[in-house]
């Protein structure tokens, strides 16, 4: 199929690269000049595993080009992909100027009858105003519909290759054997294709990512329990997790939520409940819940330090909001390295991926390490915030050398209590 993808954010990349993968001629499109230059020369503005070797096959191959000119895209395509950026208002609904400003554009250029696909997480009925956006502008007949996506970060490729599942909202029929055949390669092995109409859609990603949220809320409030009472929250998590009705999957306990779905989405379906007189008091919790939460590493690392942090050096390991991607939106290393900075204290960290991201967010303001041991050097403290691999197995007897008070506070739970207690560390970690 001639498909055309209008957006290279990290949604847009990822499915207009995994759909070339599979013989489909696509284009992705942004007004953004520099970043389609770069894509070009084969340069991605986001680190996702996986994700340059397909761009750059399919780019070399012929199967995916770059285009800063969406007409262009437009024109000819039997399916179009609405992957835009739609990010909070002050209100905490989501900003659909782009999305509106794709689906006029959309229909300015329609040349063929066409499948417009909301791709981008949006409200839910924002499948209507998509349609009533391309109606106003052409005759041509098209249907549209919503899909939404289900990606994680830092797994996106694979999910998007072998999903567990494909939601398709419909207009039509005909709309769903379009999508049906599109999808067809990544449901070989029986995971199934869910057709509904585009408003359960919508309501579908909201309700997912808010049930996600909510098993993370969940699971560190029963951390802060366990530490109060005496219990072993990663034992408590396999016990719970074992239970086939509940599952293992998101119960680890951790510094807070973040990145760019979860905290979005969770303010947006709250918008759409109060827009509608629904009062979702459970997704209210979650969210006030996170806030909390973030604040929980710098109150543990106030209280290891006994309140004199101020003009103390502190590591910290993992700036992104979750290993394996540079993403630092809602991350809770923000929340914490803000707070030490403005206690008083100096900063050193590291991260795989998002340094340069760091130094959009925080400026000079941070000392920028090469590696996690140089973050050590001259540090009082450390404090571990991202599950990166590289942190898993460190050289503890180096670090005992550096780390000045011995005392690690671990968003994580990395290591085991008992072992860093042998070695003479000051160990806090999350419900144990």
């Amino acid at each position: 199929m001639k498909i055309a993808v209008l957006g290279t954010g990290y949604v847009g990349l990822v499915i207009g690269a995994c759909l070339a993968e599979t013989g489909n001629d696509v284009v992705c499109a942004d007004v953004d000049f520099e970043k389609i230059d770069a894509l070009r020369a084969g340069k991605l503005p986001i680190y996702e595993p996986g994700l340059q070797p397909l761009v750059d096959r399919n780019q070399s191959e012929g199967r995916l080009q770059f285009t800063s000119e969406p007409p262009a895209a437009i024109a000819g395509a039997e399916v179009i992909f609405i992957a835009v950026g739609t990010p909070s208002n002050g209100d905490g609904s989501a900003d659909l100027k782009h999305v509106v400003s794709a689906a006029q554009m959309i229909g300015q250029n329609l040349d063929r009858p066409a499948v417009v696909v909301t791709k981008s997480t949006v409200p839910i009925r924002t499948a209507e105003l998509v349609r009533q956006a391309i109606a106003a502008q052409t005759n041509v007949p098209f249907h549209v519909c919503s899909n939404p996506e289900f990606l994680k970060e830092g797994h996106a490729v694979g999910d998007f290759m072998k999903p567990d599942r494909v939601v398709i909202g419909v207009d039509s029929p005909e709309a769903g054997a379009v999508l049906r055949k599109l999808y067809a390669p990544f449901v070989r092995t029986g995971n199934q294709i869910i057709e509904m109409d585009n408003t359960s859609a919508e309501m579908t990603k909201y309700a997912a990512n808010a049930m996600l949220a909510t098993r993370i809320a969940f699971m560190n409030q029963v951390a802060e329990l366990c530490e109060s009472v005496g219990a072993d929250v990663n034992l408590v998590r396999k016990g719970v997790g074992s239970d086939e009705r509940i599952g293992p999957a998101f119960l680890f306990p951790g510094p807070g939520y973040g990145g760019s779905c979860f905290p979005k989405d969770v303010d947006a379906l709250l918008h759409s409940g109060e827009s509608h007189s629904v009062d979702l008091s459970i997704v209210r919790a979650v969210q006030d819940a996170n806030v909390r939460q973030k604040r929980r590493l710098f109150a543990k690392l106030e209280r290891a330090l006994g309140d004199d942090i101020e003009g103390k050096t502190i590591a910290v390991w993992g700036l992104s909001f979750k290993a394996e991607t540079d993403d630092m939106r809602e991350s809770p290393a923000i929340d914490l390295v803000e707070a030490v900075l403005g206690a008083g204290a100096f900063v050193r960290a590291f991260d795989p991926q998002a340094m340069d991201t760091a130094r959009r967010v925080f400026g000079d303001r941070v000392h920028y390490a090469a590696d996690q041991y140089e973050a050590l050097e001259g540090a009082d403290a450390l404090v571990i915030v991202t599950e990166w691999l590289v942190f898993r197995n460190p050289d503890l007897d180096r670090m005992t050398e550096m780390i000045r008070s011995g005392i690690i506070v671990d968003g994580r739970n990395l290591y085991e209590p008992e072992t860093m207690k042998e070695l003479g560390f000051t160990y806090i970690c999350m419900g144990r």
